[in-house]
């Protein structure tokens, strides 16, 4: 979403490094190139100018108080990273817990936010820390609401109740009232109440929302917006805060390719912090939203942070351990080892938005969207397509057996060579660093194996010395 924020402010930055030393009219026309980025990506006017001002200031001060040698860019860029991260919220907010179960959370939004399946990402997010939420059905306007809250419930696990069919029929408030009451007895430790939306604010929506509010008395109401919908996402919002009032917002869809001036204006408009960020279509798109990471990535920074998350998350610490020993007990890497962390990087989502997530990716912009995500189902294709043996023995593979995996993965020859023979390399690689070696490239002092990896040599034993004084001269040169 914010690849040409990213690249603008790295223009503007880069404008900075380039000289020695800055000067405030230096200053004045960077600001100018962010001001226009942060307008052209749809940021409300008042975020922008009281953002650009802070930095103004902040960065022309800099300038008196610094000493000598001190980078003067980089102080700069950090005002701006600060900034940044105080536009957003400062710092990530978690959801507060009822000191007497069940913690209720009420979802409110304009139809289309997407909040149903919302609902059931926040349900899977939190059933995953050991919570054990219920689904409530109080959307009963929206034609399939019920059976669409029902189906992603069931995806990810979670019950739902639904006492009523909807479309049309049914007392929300009621359904929502009961819905407590249900969790109660059921001794659920989180109830999410998905409310109906309208396709624009009005009346009849505020009504039913502050009526089902009452009713419930929700420790959290959380407003769901779409990102994609740029300057009428805050309009929404500011009416929502007055009428219903809200604590904290979750925006959905914020891997489209909208501009992004939802996510800058938001929090600065209405006081409340942007809680959660969907940022896909699959059920574990879905995250708390952490305001410097964001930061990070729209100043081209990455988000180290995040990628380790997925990464501990997707790969199994027994399979993690079971490798290193492997490893240091001078055991191949075979390709069933090499399939164990295929399936964990699937599990970690798409590439390209894990590559998204490193630092420089926006150089790399052409690279990540050429990406052939489908590389990695056809490379675990050819390996289960292999026997016990070929996949603990490349030295088996002859040619017809090279055939027989060529057809079953539905791949051509030649595809089962070139991995064949990059695993091969990637072997000796390795037992190349485990004896001490190198990596091809890298720089001095990084290629080794650690020392504490290394297999300590055989203790020598000790030769016993002759008693013959001319054999020990000989002995002893």
């Amino acid at each position: 979403m914010f690849d040409s924020l990213s690249s603008k402010f790295a223009s503007a930055f880069s404008g900075l490094r380039s000289r020695g030393k800055i000067s405030e009219k230096d200053i004045d026309a960077a600001i100018l190139e962010i001001r226009q980025a942060l307008l052209e990506a749809d940021v409300a006017l008042e975020v922008v100018e009281d953002f650009t001002r802070k930095i103004d200031a902040q960065s022309k001060e800099l300038l008196h108080t610094l000493q000598a040698g001190t980078n003067q860019s980089q102080a700069i860029f950090d005002v701006v990273n600060r900034e940044l991260t105080e536009i957003l919220g400062g710092g990530a907010r978690r959801i507060r817990f009822a000191k007497k179960a069940p913690t209720v959370i009420m979802l409110a939004g304009l139809q289309g936010a997407g909040k149903t399946t919302l609902a059931a990402k926040l349900a899977k997010f939190y059933k995953d820390q050991g919570e054990t939420p219920i689904l409530v059905a109080s959307d009963l306007q929206r034609p399939n609401a019920v059976n669409q809250l029902q189906v992603v419930g069931q995806s990810v696990g979670v019950p739902v109740f639904a006492p009523e069919p909807g479309n049309g029929v049914g007392n929300p408030v009621s359904v929502a009232k009961d819905g407590i009451a249900f969790a109660q007895s059921k001794l659920h430790s989180m109830v999410i109440v998905d409310t109906a939306g309208r396709l624009g604010v009005d009346a009849e929506l505020m009504q039913e929302a502050i009526a089902i509010r009452d009713a419930v008395s929700p420790d959290e109401i959380l407003f769901v917006v779409d990102a994609m919908i740029g300057q009428d996402a805050i309009r929404t919002a500011q009416a929502f805060l007055n009428g219903v009032g809200f604590d904290g917002v979750v925006l959905t869809k914020l891997d489209g390719d909208a501009r992004g001036g939802a996510a800058l204006s938001i929090t600065a408009i209405t006081g409340r912090p942007i809680m959660f960020a969907s940022t896909g279509e699959k059920i574990t798109d879905f995250d708390i939203f952490y305001p410097e990471r964001m930061a990070s990535r729209i100043l081209g920074m990455g988000d180290v942070a995040t990628l380790a998350e997925q990464a501990k998350k997707a790969f199994d610490g027994d399979s993690a351990k079971k490798l290193e020993d492997k490893f240091i007990a001078g055991e191949d890497f075979t390709l069933d080892d090499f399939l164990e962390q295929l399936e964990a990087m699937s599990k970690m989502g798409s590439m390209g938005k894990l590559l998204g997530m490193l630092p420089g990716a926006g150089q790399m912009k052409k690279q990540i969207e050429n990406f052939d995500e489908s590389e990695i189902t056809r490379t675990k294709a050819i390996v289960q397509s292999m026997t016990p043996l070929e996949r603990r023995d490349l030295k088996v593979l002859n040619g017809s057996r090279r055939a027989r995996i060529a057809t079953g993965s539905g791949r051509k020859v030649s595809d089962v060579n070139a991995l064949v023979d990059k695993f091969t390399a990637a072997q000796k690689m390795m037992k190349q660093v485990r004896n001490g070696g190198t990596i091809p490239g890298a720089p001095p002092g990084m290629g080794g194996m650690p020392p504490a990896m290394k297999k300590s040599a055989p203790p020598q034993k000790k030769k016993s010395k002759s008693g013959n004084p001319a054999k020990r001269a000989l002995e002893n040169g």
